[in-house]
């Protein structure tokens, strides 16, 4: 898991083949002007997601996992309140893996809480579970799925 600034994206580039392309539309200076909606950046290899949904709080929600996908979720509007906590403890499924979401989710409790504020991203590997949309306004984010392989 890693909470930066969208000015210290370059530090990251490096982790991984698809991250440049990743922060350069996160970058883009239209974003915050861009429709709710799914953007392709290389087909399904990396693709954006860009939302306004309505906060929640923790005990509304469920930790999550992906197995194909890295998350980048930044945020354009408001504070998102992320729960982290690693996959290895996440001791409780309510759901199966689905193959076809790429998501799992767990009843666990998060180790700990990231204040995520606007302009500003979290990167989630597979190996990390996360509680998004925690917070008590709506949040404008952008979420880009790069395939982990």
């Amino acid at each position: 898991m890693i909470l930066d600034i969208i000015t210290n994206c370059k530090r990251y580039i490096n982790l991984h083949s698809s991250f440049e392309q990743a922060f350069e539309f996160l970058k883009r200076n239209d974003l915050a002007e861009l429709p709710e909606g799914k953007y392709e950046i290389d087909g399904e290899n990396i693709y954006a997601i860009v939302a306004k949904d309505a906060g929640r709080q923790p005990e509304e929600a469920q930790l999550e996992t992906h197995q194909k996908y890295i998350d980048i979720q930044m945020i354009l509007a408001g504070t998102d309140n992320m729960g982290w906590k690693p996959k290895v403890d996440c001791l409780h499924p309510t759901t199966k893996y689905d193959e076809i979401a790429d998501i799992q989710f767990f009843s666990d409790k998060p180790n700990t809480f990231l204040r995520v504020k606007e302009n500003s991203f979290a990167i989630f590997f597979p190996k990390d579970a996360h509680l998004p949309l925690i917070s008590n306004e709506i949040i404008h984010k952008v979420v880009v799925k790069i395939a982990v392989d």
